[in-house]
C-alpha cells in the first residue's frame, strides 16, 4: 500500500475510505455532545443529581469578583467620543490608546458626537450593539462564516492580508472583554472553538465539524478504525498556503518520521484537530486572545465553560417557544401529536430559559438562532431544521447530533422520566472528546 504522508488531502483521504466513512456509525453513541452519565444514574428514575453548571451563580461570583478588584469602577473615567460615520475608526484610535490600567479600571462613558445627553447605560449599550455588528462582519475581512451556518463566525485565515491585522485582532479581543466588564451584549456568536481559544482550553473534535464536517466526519472514522498502521500515516499534515504553496507541516518535532500506531494514535487525533481548527489563524487567533486579556484577567473567566462565555457575551435571549415547536420536524415514528412529543413540549415548558439555551446548544451546537427565528436554522449542508427522532431504549439518554439538528430522544413512557433524562443529558455533559 502506498505511503500516506497526511490526511489533510481531504479529498484523497475521503475518496480512500468513503464507503466507510459515510456508513460509520460510533458504537458507543452520539459523534456529538454525549451524556456523561454512570449505567447506574442512566437506569435511575429519581430526580438527577444537582446541577454541577450552576450558570447564574457563577455569573454573579464573575461580577462580584470584577467589583471586589476595581473592574469599571473609576476613579477615572474611559471617555470614548464617537462620531457616528466614523465608528469603526473612532472606537480603534480611542481603545488603543488606552492602557491596560485604564482599560480594566476606568468607568465607561460613550459620547456620540453631536448628540446630548449623559451615558447611563443607554449610549453604551448601543455602542457595543452597533461596534460588534461593523466590526464582526466578514465584509471587512477578519472574519468569515462558519462552514456549518452563516450566523456564527471566526477569524478568517484571509485576514493575514488585511492591513495592520494584528492590531485590529488585538482591538476585537479588547471590545470583547470591555463588553465584558460592563455588562453589555455583542450583536455577535463566534463558533466555540474561539470561545475556547478565549478560556484558553485546547479545541475538540466538535470544533472542526464548524469547519469542515467532511473532514471531521474522517476524523471519526480513523478513531474508529482498527490496525491504523496498515493507512501507513505520519505526524504530518500537508497544508495549502493561501499563496497557493503547500507545506508540509510536522505534528511534533520528527513527525514526517514518526508513524501512527494504535498507541499514539489518540495524541495524532488531537494534534490533528489542534492544526486544523489553528490552520492560518493560530497568529491571529493570538493577538484576539492577548487584547482580551489586558482588559479581563484570564482567571476571572476560568471558572465558565465556553458554552457559558458564549451566553455571557452574547446574551441569552428569551427563546420563542411556539415558533420553535412550529418549526421542528420529527422522524422514526414521532409526530407533533405522539405522547412523548407532546411530554416533550410539556417539559420545555417547565424548563427555565437558561435550560432551554442549554438544550438548544447541546443539539444545535450554539444558543444563536438567527433573526429569522427557528424556520431559518442551518446545518453542516444547508438549512435544516431541528429535528427530534426516536432512538432507544427507555434506559438510555438523549443524544444529540449538532451537524444536523437532530435531538434522538427514546419513547420514555412518562413525562417525569422524559424530564430528569432530558435534563440530566443537557446539564451533566461533556463535549464530544476523542478517547
Amino acid at each position: 500500500m502506498r505511503r500516506i504522508s497526511s490526511i489533510a488531502d481531504k479529498e484523497t483521504f475521503s475518496s480512500l475510505f468513503e464507503q466507510e466513512i459515510m456508513s460509520y456509525v460510533p458504537a458507543s453513541g452520539a459523534p456529538e455532545p454525549s451524556p456523561v452519565a454512570s449505567p447506574a444514574a442512566a437506569r435511575s428514575t429519581r430526580a438527577p443529581a444537582p446541577q454541577r453548571r450552576d450558570f447564574e451563580a457563577k455569573l454573579r461570583a464573575f461580577y462580584r469578583k470584577l467589583e471586589s478588584k476595581g473592574y469599571g469602577q473609576g476613579p477615572g473615567k474611559l471617555k470614548l467620543h464617537i462620531r457616528r460615520e466614523h465608528l469603526l475608526e473612532d472606537a480603534f484610535r480611542r481603545i488603543m490608546s488606552c492602557s491596560k490600567k485604564e482599560l480594566q479600571k476606568g468607568k465607561l462613558c460613550v459620547l456620540w458626537d453631536g448628540e446630548e445627553g449623559l451615558d447611563y447605560g443607554g449610549p453604551s449599550r448601543e455602542f457595543f450593539f452597533l461596534l460588534s455588528r461593523e466590526l464582526f462582519n466578514p465584509y471587512y475581512g477578519l472574519f468569515e462564516y462558519s462552514a456549518n451556518d452563516t450566523y456564527t463566525v471566526h477569524v478568517s485565515p484571509m485576514s493575514a492580508f488585511v492591513d495592520n491585522h494584528h492590531e485590529w485582532f488585538r482591538f476585537s479581543g479588547r471590545v470583547l472583554g470591555l463588553a465584558l466588564v460592563h455588562g453589555y451584549l455583542l450583536e455577535a456568536w463566534f463558533t466555540r472553538a474561539l470561545y475556547r481559544a478565549l478560556l484558553r482550553l485546547p479545541p475538540a473534535l466538535e470544533d472542526v465539524d464548524a469547519l469542515d464536517a467532511q473532514f471531521a466526519a474522517s476524523l471519526r472514522w480513523l478513531q474508529s478504525a482498527r490496525c491504523v498502521s496498515s493507512l501507513e500515516l505520519t505526524f504530518a499534515v500537508s497544508e495549502r498556503l493561501a499563496d497557493g504553496r503547500v507545506l508540509e507541516r510536522e505534528l511534533r518535532p520528527g513527525g514526517r518520521e514518526l508513524a501512527v500506531t494504535e498507541r499514539n494514535k489518540k495524541d495524532y487525533l488531537e494534534r490533528l484537530v489542534r492544526w486544523r481548527v489553528q490552520r492560518g489563524v493560530a497568529d491571529q487567533t493570538e493577538w484576539l486572545v492577548r487584547g482580551f486579556h489586558e482588559v479581563v484577567d484570564p482567571r476571572l473567566v476560568a471558572a465558565f465553560d465556553a458554552r457559558e462565555l458564549e451566553l455571557v457575551i452574547a446574551g441569552a435571549p428569551e427563546l420563542d417557544v411556539a415558533d420553535w415547536r412550529t418549526h421542528t420536524e420529527y422522524r422514526g415514528g414521532y409526530h407533533d401529536h405522539h405522547p412523548v412529543i407532546l411530554a416533550f413540549w410539556q417539559a420545555i415548558d417547565r424548563f427555565t430559559n437558561e435550560q432551554r439555551l442549554r438544550l438548544v446548544q447541546f443539539v444545535t451546537g450554539t444558543s444563536s438562532i438567527p433573526y429569522e427565528g427557528f424556520s431559518a436554522l442551518r446545518g453542516s449542508t444547508g438549512p435544516r431544521r431541528f429535528c427530534i427522532e426516536r432512538w432507544g431504549r427507555t434506559e438510555s439518554l438523549p443524544r444529540a447530533h449538532t451537524c444536523f439538528n437532530r435531538l434522538d430522544l427514546p419513547p420514555y413512557p412518562t413525562l417525569q422520566l422524559l424530564h430528569e433524562k432530558l435534563l440530566l443529558a443537557v446539564e451533566e455533559t461533556n463535549t464530544f472528546g476523542i478517547e
